[in-house]
């Protein structure tokens, strides 16, 4: 199981994001385990400048705007 951190302030654009990881996820047959993370100080020590920023398994792959849903499925699929 693969575990997806979505950091943001819970504006629309990140709870699109979040929902993206879910879509991609099912459309891939895998189980993630999706935790979003809105305190400001654990976005900031996470490196992401940014928001919403998207972590697979602990990596920083994705800060800035909604993510390509092509990369997204490379990223969860790796």
């Amino acid at each position: 199981m693969k575990t997806v951190k979505v950091y943001g302030p819970g504006c629309k654009r990140c709870e699109t994001a979040e929902q993206m990881v879910k879509d991609a996820a099912q459309k891939l047959g895998l189980q993630v385990e999706v935790e979003k993370i809105t305190d400001q100080k654990s976005i900031a020590m996470a490196g992401v400048m940014s928001t919403p920023g998207i972590a697979v398994d602990g990596k920083l792959v994705h800060t800035g705007g909604l993510p390509d849903a092509a990369k997204l499925e490379g990223w969860l699929s790796a």
